[in-house]
């Protein structure tokens, strides 16, 4: 692959619309770590995550089109839901951290994710 940025310190998060995205960066911030919602599920650039990021840790959210809508109700159908997933697909064929969050609450989505840094020895930044 051309045009890559180099390994970044950033924490690259991924995912279908209301897979929780923002609701982990926030937490994330705050614990110190710096984070970069990369809108990968409206790119048509499979490399996207890469070229505008190339975080050091890439963490994949995902969830069901049945429970994004309840989360956040949106003008999506499923053929758009699908199409996201298709645009993420590299990066979830790539992701560090991967996590179904469905039957999840934010506070375990989050208290997973540390774990995971903890295996890999992911550190805040500030």
């Amino acid at each position: 692959m051309t045009n890559l940025l180099p390994k970044s310190n950033l924490i690259g998060i991924v995912g279908p619309c209301s897979a929780g995205k923002s609701t982990l960066i926030r937490k994330l911030q705050r614990k110190g770590y710096i984070c970069r919602h990369i809108a990968q599920e409206h790119s048509y650039v499979p490399q996207m995550w890469q070229k505008i990021v190339n975080p050091l840790v890439l963490i994949y959210l995902d969830v069901s089109y049945e429970v994004s809508i309840q989360r956040r109700p949106l003008n999506l159908t499923t053929a758009e839901f699908d199409e996201q997933k298709k645009r993420l697909r590299h990066a979830y064929q790539n992701a560090d951290i991967y996590i179904f969050t469905d039957p999840l609450s934010p506070e375990e989505v989050f208290a997973e994710v540390l774990a995971s840094f903890e295996n890999q020895d992911v550190q805040p930044q500030l």
